[in-house]
């Protein structure tokens, strides 16, 4: 099949448009759409920082990719790139080694952060997690130390490579769950909290599959591992339902996106931003401790087979 804008060979049918792209084609197609949500998400000016949270995985380093190509000429904008070991042996590093060649080529600074450093590993605490996913853990660790380090950087943006297939799910996870105050404050942030550093998302409206036809047909290193944890994650069951629907209706992952922006500004009135608190760590906390350190203390406390939302704080 030739490709709708020229005679070369398509590498991809896009289902919900219809669309025949080569390669040249498709990657104009991706730039383009991830340029348009930079500027919609983001106003930087001169002597700004852009932290960028990089694993390794295809969406990080397509996002990093991107910005790179965005703001790597321009002596006014900076690039920083955050990334988290958690501890996962055989996991971890291998992903590791791809950020640190990819930065370095580009003298791109990296900043590597441990999960160590809270006195804790991955592989110890899913050990310790009892019924409760290693995955909540995880991600709360994660955005801790995500924070920290862009906060210490001066970032003044904190890019994630979450995907349009990522945000669809933690929509539908929200609703279902009906947690109106964490749907009212799913990023891009546009709201600065003090002691957080606003998130954003390039990939708001890049599927995951075509962000890693992106990565394969631009040549961007990546790694394709998968956690030995993944299989656990309550997401999972979102994403089947949601890959369901998208099969059947293609598009629908857009309409979902689509529903909650023009819900969004109502949520966000009806879920004003909390005042914060200082955690004795020194991030930002409804009460007198952050997630993450209320986290850590149930982990000290053994093996947990209750409710985690009915003991810990909301993720701020």
């Amino acid at each position: 099949m030739k490709c709708d804008r020229c005679d070369h060979e398509a590498v991809t049918l896009i289902r919900y448009n219809g669309s025949h792209l080569c390669g040249e084609h498709f990657r104009s197609y991706v730039e383009k759409r991830v340029k348009r949500e930079i500027r919609k998400q983001i106003r930087v000016g001169p002597g700004d920082t852009i932290a960028v949270a990089v694993s390794g995985g295809k969406d990080s380093m397509v996002t990093l990719h991107i910005l790179h190509e965005v703001f790597g000429d321009r002596r006014d904008i900076s690039l920083c790139v955050i990334s988290i070991d958690e501890g996962i042996e055989g996991y971890r590093p291998p992903s590791l080694d791809i950020v640190k060649k990819f930065c370095a080529e580009r003298g791109i600074p990296l900043h590597i952060r441990h999960f160590s450093e809270m006195g804790m590993e991955m592989d110890r605490i899913a050990s310790m997690t009892g019924e409760n996913s290693p995955c909540t853990y995880c991600g709360v660790f994660r955005r801790k130390l995500m924070n920290d380090q862009a906060r210490s950087a001066g970032a003044r943006y904190l890019a994630t490579g979450h995907n349009l297939d990522d945000i669809a799910q933690s929509i539908m996870m929200n609703f279902v769950r009906g947690d109106v105050e964490r749907l009212a404050r799913l990023g891009p942030h546009t709201k600065v909290q003090p002691g957080l550093v606003p998130r954003f998302n390039p990939l708001r409206m890049i599927p995951e599959k075509e962000s890693l036809l992106y990565a394969m047909v631009s040549g961007i290193p990546f790694w394709d591992g998968e956690c030995p944890y993944y299989e656990e994650a309550l997401r999972n069951q979102y994403r089947d339902v949601i890959d369901g629907l998208e099969d059947r209706s293609p598009g629908s992952k857009f309409s979902i996106l689509a529903s909650y922006d023009a819900l969004r500004p109502m949520l966000e009135e009806y879920m004003p931003p909390s005042d914060l608190r200082t955690c004795h760590c020194g991030e930002p906390a409804l009460g007198e401790w952050c997630k993450a350190c209320e986290l850590s203390r149930l982990i000290e406390r053994g093996p947990m087979t209750n409710d985690i939302k009915q003991r810990s704080q909301p993720e701020r």
